[in-house]
């Protein structure tokens, strides 16, 4: 699994950061930031959250062979 931003999107909400802190974190004032963008299966669970819960829609994740998307 490899997690894709599109920071066009992103507004510094933090919803991902709230949802799975051990993989984004969101400075203030800031856009969001991939701590580790190929996490392990054991964070999937809360990233796959962070993604749902995002009010903007910037996240997504690329698993494995899927060829890369306009996010």
């Amino acid at each position: 699994m490899r997690i894709v931003v599109d920071l066009d999107l992103c507004q510094g909400h933090g919803v991902c950061q709230d949802e799975a802190p051990a993989v984004f974190t969101v400075p203030k004032r800031g856009l969001v930031e991939i701590v580790d963008a190929t996490p392990g299966d054991a964070e999937r669970a809360a990233v796959e959250a962070a993604i749902r819960y995002c009010p903007t829609q910037a996240l997504s994740i690329a698993d494995s062979g899927e060829s890369e998307g306009t996010r």
